[in-house]
């Protein structure tokens, strides 16, 4: 991760920090219920700033965050994970070229609900939990209930990494309760004393009880310094170099004192 998150920081803030853009125009974003915090948060900041911007935002998974960018339904793919191969092939052959841009990091925490005993899993214990090995919390040192598996749909670009990163690239078992977001995890898991899910940073709250990882917890800190072992950059993608308002969004979410301070009052980890 440090080393494509460096590449892609490295490209993102050879953008000029100019204090005299304009800021103003219609700009659509779309793509990561992950990101799409960090996206609502600076775009309320950005036309409160700019009142004649108007920035669209909605969610629907990174995978029809960078769809859109391709069909050209979109100015700016919100996206958890890194754009793959097969969707850069077939981007250059509608004659679209997605620029990648690291705005953010994130831990992808395991919740529970809040009654359950649990505090750690290890990786193995994971990959076994949501291949549907492991059908009891008792088999893992918790209370004798049956596991109810809480996963993210396919679209989604948490669920993508989480497949890479924990299931090694092996499918989570088709008993899976799958969802379509961050937030419907959440309720999901805060509703069910037996379940299991997985969220990015930027959504944990009292109502799920977060769970360390091979002994390590998910923080700023375990985030930048890679020990924790789920963690990942954030990306917004356009289309070629941004030009124009697009521009300027992209200028003000990489800024070191404007948008970057954002990141962190939306539950994730800046960039500096």
């Amino acid at each position: 991760m440090k080393l494509k998150g460096s590449a892609i920081l490295a490209l993102a803030i050879a953008i000029c920090f100019s204090d005299n853009l304009v800021w103003a125009g219609n700009i659509v974003i779309k793509g990561s219920t992950t990101v799409l915090p960090i996206a609502q948060k600076m775009a309320e900041v950005y036309m409160r700033a700019n009142p004649d911007a108007r920035i669209s935002i909605s969610g629907g998974g990174s995978g029809n965050g960078i769809k859109a960018l391709i069909d050209g339904s979109t100015d700016i793919a919100d996206a958890s994970r890194f754009i793959k191969d097969k969707e850069i092939a077939l981007a250059v052959e509608k004659g679209r070229y997605p620029v990648p841009f690291a705005i953010a990091y994130d831990s992808i925490i395991p919740v529970v609900h809040p009654s359950n005993s649990m505090t750690n899993l290890t990786l193995d214990q994971l990959k076994a939990i949501y291949k549907g090995e492991i059908k009891n919390w008792k088999d893992v040192g918790g209370p004798d209930r049956k596991i109810v598996v809480v996963s993210r749909d396919t679209s989604s670009g948490t669920y993508e990494v989480w497949e890479k990163k924990v299931m090694k690239k092996e499918r989570v078992y088709p008993g899976a309760l799958l969802q379509a977001s961050n937030g419907a995890v959440v309720q999901a898991v805060s509703k069910n004393k037996n379940a299991i899910g997985y969220i990015g940073l930027g959504y944990l709250d009292a109502s799920v009880k977060a769970l360390s990882v091979n002994g390590i917890t998910g923080s700023v800190e375990t985030t930048l310094n890679g020990t924790y072992p789920i963690s990942r950059p954030l990306y917004m993608f356009t289309n070629g170099w941004p030009k124009g308002d697009t521009a300027a969004f992209i200028n003000f979410v990489l800024h070191p004192q404007k948008g970057q301070k954002y990141v962190s009052a939306a539950g994730y980890v800046p960039l500096y």
